[in-house]
C-alpha cells in the first residue's frame, strides 16, 4: 500500500512489508555497523549503485537503521539530488545550470535547443548554480561538468559516454605539500612551540573574519568554542551553493592540504575531537581527490590527528546555513535551527561546534606564519586584509582572484577581469551573489568588504561578484534570483516558503505592485527563521531602489 504525494514521489505506508531481497542486498552493500547520522551517505551509496532510490530500498534501509519508513522517505525527498522512483529507466540526466551567470550566457536557450536535439536521449533538468560560473553556461552530464556548453559539446560528451567527472589532481598533493613545509606549523603547535591562546590571539589581531558570508571574527569564534565544555566538533562547510561562488572549489583544486592543515590547527587550538567535512555533491572530482589525499595524510601522519570524516551534500542550498548543515551531517533534513542556543554552544550532536568554510581555513597557516600585521596591513580604501573574489558575468576574464579587501567593482573589473566584454558596458552588479543585492553602475566605487555595503541595502557575503551590462535587465536577474530562493527554501517557515513563491509570481507581471512587494519583502526579512528568507528580498528591493526606470 502506498500513499500518493505531490509529484512522482510516493510516501511509504507504515504497513508496507520489508522486501527481503532488498534487505539482503543492502546488508552486503553498506558498511557495518550502521550509524543513524550516516543516513544520507547510505542513500548516496544506494543511488550510486542503482541510479535511483526505490521504495524497496528505502524500506529496507529504514529496517536496518530501526527508523520509521516515513523518516527515511522525508530525508531522501528533501534533497534535490536523490531520485525516488520504482520505474526502471536507462535515461541519462543532463543538468543545465540556469542561475545568474549561466542565464546571462544563454542557458535558457541551451535547455530548449538541447531538448529539441537530444530530448529523446536525455532527461534534461534546469538546476541551480553548480559552482562553475567562470565557465558559463555549464551543463553536467551525469556527474561530468561540461564548461561553456552548447549542443555540440553535450553531444560529444554523450557519444563518448563521458558521464563521470574526470579525476581532480591538485596542484599540490600531500607529498609536495610536505616538501614545501606543510604541516610543520601543526607539528610545532603539537610540540609546544605555540600555545592555543597565542594562536587564537594572532588570528584575533589579524582581523581575519569568516569568509563564508557571515564574517564573524575568527579569533573570537575560536575563543567561544574553546570555552565550552567538551567534547567539541569542527564542521567544515564546503557547500558553497551561493550563485556566483566558486572560490572554495578553486582552493581545493589548487592546495587542498592548506585547508586541511587549517582545519587541524583549528581543531588543535579549540580541542575538537572530530572533524566533519561537508562537501557539496556537485564537486564529484574533488570528493574523489580528497578521499585519496586523506588516505595519504593518515598513512604518513605528521602527528596525532582527530578523526576526519568526509561527507557528501545532496543538492540543497539551505545546507550552506551552518545549523542546516549540522542537521544534514546528523542524517536529517537540512532545516535551520532556532537560535539561541548557537552552534558554538550546542551544535553537532548537541555538542559545542566550530564551523568554518574552506577559504577561512585556507588562511590560518599563512596568517600565523607571517604574523597578524602582515595580513591586517593589506587592503584598500581604508579596509584591511585580503579577500578572494569569484568574478563572473560580462567580463573578459571571469575567475577567482585574490585581491585587497575593499577593492571596488570597477577596480576588480579593470585590474583583474580584463575589462568588460566587447560591446558591453557596466550597468550593475551583484556584490555578494544572489542574496547580496544589486548595485547600479554609478556605485562601482564602493569598497567591497564587510559592512561597507549595508547602507546601500547590500552585503559582500561570500564575495561572489556578478557583473551585468546594458544588454541585461535588472528586473530579469532579480526574478531569476527570487525563483532560485523559492526553489531552495527548506519550507520550514511560512514567510520564506510562501513569500518567495508569491514574490516571484508578482515579479513576473508586466507592472510590479510596489506597495505589495515592499510589504511582502518586509515580512520576509523580519519573520523568516534564517538568512535565506531574510536575504531573498534584497535583489527585489535593490531593483526598486536603483533600477526604477525598468519598472515604468
Amino acid at each position: 500500500m502506498i500513499i500518493q504525494t505531490s509529484g512522482s514521489r510516493q510516501r511509504p505506508s507504515r504497513q508496507q512489508p520489508v522486501d527481503a531481497e532488498a534487505l539482503i542486498h543492502l546488508q552486503a552493500l553498506l558498511e557495518h555497523p550502521l550509524r543513524r547520522d550516516k543516513l544520507i551517505e547510505y542513500l548516496h551509496q544506494i543511488q550510486d549503485r542503482h541510479g535511483k532510490l526505490s521504495q524497496q530500498h528505502l524500506g529496507a534501509l529504514a529496517e536496518m537503521l530501526k527508523l520509521a519508513p516515513v523518516e527515511v522517505f522525508e530525508v531522501a525527498s528533501f534533497y534535490h539530488h536523490f531520485t525516488l522512483s520504482d520505474e526502471d529507466t536507462t535515461s541519462t540526466t543532463l543538468r543545465v545550470c540556469n542561475s545568474l551567470s549561466c542565464c546571462m550566457q544563454g542557458s535558457s536557450s541551451l535547455i530548449e535547443q538541447t531538448r529539441q536535439a537530444l530530448g529523446n536521449q536525455l532527461n534534461i533538468e534546469p538546476v541551480s548554480c553548480v559552482g562553475r560560473c567562470a565557465d558559463a553556461p555549464v551543463a553536467v552530464l551525469g556527474t561530468n561538468p561540461i564548461p561553456r556548453a552548447d549542443v555540440r559539446r553535450i553531444r560529444q560528451a554523450l557519444d563518448r559516454s563521458a558521464l563521470q567527472a574526470p579525476a581532480t589532481n591538485p596542484l599540490t598533493d600531500y607529498r609536495s605539500y610536505r616538501r614545501q613545509g606543510g604541516y610543520q606549523l601543526l607539528q610545532n603547535c603539537q610540540s609546544g612551540s605555540y600555545s592555543a591562546d597565542s594562536l587564537i590571539q594572532t588570528l584575533a589581531d589579524s582581523g581575519l573574519r569568516g569568509l563564508g558570508g557571515a564574517g564573524f571574527p575568527v579569533g573570537q569564534k575560536w575563543s567561544l568554542v574553546k570555552a565550552q565544555p567538551g567534547p567539541r566538533y569542527l564542521a567544515v562547510n564546503i557547500d558553497e551553493g551561493e550563485p556566483g561562488t566558486f572560490k572554495d572549489r578553486f582552493y581545493l583544486e589548487q592546495d587542498p592540504h592548506r585547508i586541511l592543515e587549517g582545519a587541524l590547527l583549528a581543531a588543535w587550538a579549540t580541542q575538537c575531537d572530530s572533524i566533519m567535512i561537508y562537501l557539496r555533491d556537485e564537486y564529484t572530482g574533488i570528493r574523489q581527490m580528497l578521499e585519496q589525499e586523506l588516505i595519504a595524510l593518515n598513512a604518513s601522519t605528521p602527528g596525532p590527528l582527530p578523526v576526519i570524516e568526509l561527507r557528501r551534500g545532496a543538492g540543497a542550498y539551505i545546507c550552506g546555513e551552518e545549523s542546516a548543515m549540522l542537521e544534514s551531517l546528523e542524517g536529517k533534513r537540512g532545516m535551520p535551527r532556532q537560535r539561541p542556543p548557537y552552534v558554538a554552544e550546542r551544535g553537532l550532536f548537541g555538542r559545542p561546534t566550530l564551523v568554518h568554510n574552506a577559504e577561512t581555513l585556507y588562511w590560518i597557516r599563512e596568517v600565523v606564519e607571517r604574523g597578524s600585521q602582515w595580513f591586517s596591513s593589506q587592503g584598500r580604501h581604508g579596509r584591511h586584509g585580503l579577500r578572494t573574489y569569484s568574478l563572473s558575468g560580462r567580463v573578459q576574464r571571469p575567475g577567482v582572484y585574490l585581491a585587497p579587501a575593499g577593492i571596488t567593482a570597477r577596480e576588480l573589473i579593470d585590474e583583474y577581469g580584463g575589462g568588460m566584454l566587447p560591446g558591453h558596458h557596466l550597468y550593475g552588479y551583484f556584490p555578494g551573489g544572489a542574496s547580496g543585492g544589486i548595485l547600479p553602475a554609478h556605485l562601482d566605487d564602493l569598497p567591497l568588504d564587510f559592512d561597507t555595503l549595508t547602507p546601500y541595502g547590500c552585503f559582500i557575503g561570500s564575495a561572489a561578484v556578478i557583473i551585468f551590462s546594458q544588454q541585461d535587465r535588472a528586473t530579469d536577474l532579480a526574478l531569476n534570483a527570487m525563483r532560485f530562493f523559492a526553489h531552495e527554501s527548506c519550507g520550514q517557515c511560512t514567510p520564506c516558503r510562501v513569500g518567495t513563491v508569491r514574490a516571484a509570481e508578482l515579479m513576473q507581471r508586466t507592472h510590479w505592485d510596489l506597495p505589495l512587494l515592499k510589504e511582502l519583502a518586509s515580512t520576509m526579512q523580519e519573520a523568516s527563521i534564517c538568512g535565506l528568507g531574510q536575504a531573498a528580498p534584497n535583489p527585489l528591493l535593490c531593483v526598486i531602489r536603483y533600477f526604477s526606470e525598468e519598472l515604468n
